[in-house]
């Protein structure tokens, strides 16, 4: 890779190549927003059902594994997934370029995702390793082809890139946790994890068609190179260091972050299926019905409307991509108006529990521009303090639950505690998402020089890694914590230590500032 691709904003016949923008950022940005659409529509599908999957009786197609092993295998195996892109990212540095390593990544997990539907227990434990590999390659390294389609001057329109590619992530967790959750839940756990597969198939194709959009962007770094050393990492060595500093606490402090976050997979989802009131009878079941819809097709529409966009901007010149894109959707609407008149064809509704997963991204879609304009035009803090309040409204979103679940007597197996709690936290825990991840991944793209960019972001996903653990591991004691205390203690676990560790990270504010040497 030139190091001009790397570190500026192409110029001459690669801008003729890439297309005019769309509403205000670079085509090729929308390029990755689908193709991160759809592997996060595979992950955050398969991931929806692994708990509930494991630990449903062997009588209706699960595993009947204890709430505590499924719990600590999903931490295992969420861990693994953020910790291989250390090493993705040091083979995109080191050897492939960026652009090679998402490709390959993103066939290696659709592999694992048909190892899952062929539903046997060697193929279940080779799907999960494929996975796990392919995001390695996958995750770190689309994040920075992001941030190589900006200048080092155009901060600003960076900042927005990274909340639209963010949109991305969740358009497709929301579609993947909502149709794959469904089918999965309603008809058969292995036709769940094999829609999943579908569509990594269909992202990966797309990216393939799409390469010549992105000229030498992603392209393997000529370590060689004068030029790379110049323009590149242009800052002086002890500037560079002190914002290597900043990543690493930033990458740190989301530890705190996502051990909680994670137990939306785990302890969430196990609240939602044993301890919340999901059956919806006469008016309460048609306005969900009718909320449901409106959820689901208007994000449907907005996305179609996106694909639209991008294809008036590509024109013909990669046909297939588009194409690929357009099956997709072609399926997505199809796959949705199939469930939507399933569920008004029942009298009575049981609203599913992996259902709950998807309020996180639909928030997300929501309040992203709001946030956006916030950072924009009204209250933009430093990094630190955006961290420090994502950590504080994370840890609410907890208390809440801590609320709602006051009135389950210790050790109980089942309650009926209303859908509002749970509503409530997804709420505030997707409000402390919006502080940290997005901004994270901007601050890396800024302070982390271009010959670490993958390492960087690998790094960032190491800790996410050892967060996805723990919290695998702390989730998996909610029986013996409720049975000794209570549910509502269990869930202050993940209160407090959030809270706390937003607090530390505000009052640091200073150090960080200097160590960041005026990026903002």
């Amino acid at each position: 890779m030139s190091t001009s691709a790397a570190s500026t904003a192409p110029t001459g016949a690669s801008v003729a190549a890439a297309g005019p923008d769309i509403l205000g950022q670079p085509g090729r940005l929308f390029v990755l927003f689908f193709t991160e659409m759809w592997e996060r529509f595979s992950y955050y599908g398969m991931r929806a059902l692994l708990v509930l999957f494991l630990v449903t009786e062997a009588s209706k197609g699960g595993w009947g594994w204890s709430r505590a092993d499924a719990q600590n295998l999903y931490g295992t195996y969420t861990g693994l997934a953020y910790l291989t892109p250390i090493i993705g990212g040091y083979i995109a540095d080191r050897l492939l370029g960026t652009r090679r390593s998402v490709l390959l990544g993103g066939f290696i997990i659709a592999a694992g995702h048909i190892a899952l539907f062929l539903d046997t227990v060697p193929s279940f434990y080779v799907g999960l390793g494929l996975v796990i590999l392919g995001t390695g390659l996958f995750k770190p390294n689309i994040s920075a082809i992001v941030g190589q389609l900006y200048s080092k001057d155009d901060s600003g329109r960076r900042d927005g890139g990274y909340t639209l590619f963010y949109m991305g992530v969740n358009a497709g967790a929301f579609f993947g946790i909502s149709l794959c959750g469904y089918i999965g839940e309603k008809l058969s756990w292995n036709l769940g994890f094999g829609l999943a597969g579908v569509f990594m198939i269909l992202g990966a194709l797309q990216f393939y068609f799409s390469r010549e959009l992105f000229g030498s962007i992603g392209d393997r770094v000529d370590r060689n190179s004068t030029v790379t050393a110049s323009n590149a990492d242009d800052a002086p060595a002890h500037v560079i260091a002190d914002r290597l500093k900043a990543v690493i606490v930033f990458s740190l402090s989301t530890i705190f972050f996502w051990f909680a976050f994670e137990q939306a997979g785990g302890s969430m989802t196990i609240f939602a299926a044993d301890y919340t009131d999901r059956t919806l009878v006469g008016t309460a079941g048609m306005v969900f019905k009718l909320i449901n819809t409106a959820m689901t097709l208007v994000p449907a529409a907005l996305l179609t409307w996106l694909l639209f966009k991008l294809y008036r901007g590509t024109g013909g010149r990669v046909w297939l991509a588009n194409l690929t894109l357009a099956v997709a959707f072609a399926i997505i609407w199809g796959l949705c108006l199939w469930m939507l008149g399933r569920e008004f064809a029942m009298d009575q509704s049981e609203v599913p529990a992996t259902w709950f997963g998807v309020l996180n991204s639909f928030f997300i879609v929501v309040l992203a521009p709001m946030f956006s304009k916030l950072w924009e035009e009204h209250w933009n803090p430093s990094g630190p303090v955006k961290f420090g309040v994502g950590l504080i409204l994370l840890g609410l979103g907890f208390a809440v639950l801590a609320l709602g679940a006051s009135g389950i007597a210790p050790g109980a197996k089942t309650a009926q505690v209303s859908m509002m709690y749970l509503t409530l936290a997804y709420l505030l825990h997707t409000m402390g998402e919006l502080c940290v991840s997005p901004v994270g991944l901007s601050y890396i793209s800024k302070l982390a020089p271009v010959r670490l960019l993958g390492l960087m972001f690998g790094f960032w996903y190491l800790n996410a890694a050892i967060a996805h653990k723990l919290g695998g591991s702390v989730g998996a004691y909610i029986d013996q914590v409720s049975q000794a205390w209570s549910m509502s203690a269990f869930f202050l676990i993940f209160t407090a230590i959030p809270v706390a560790a937003g607090l530390v990270l505000m009052a640091m504010t200073p150090i960080m500032k200097r160590w960041m040497h005026g990026v903002h």
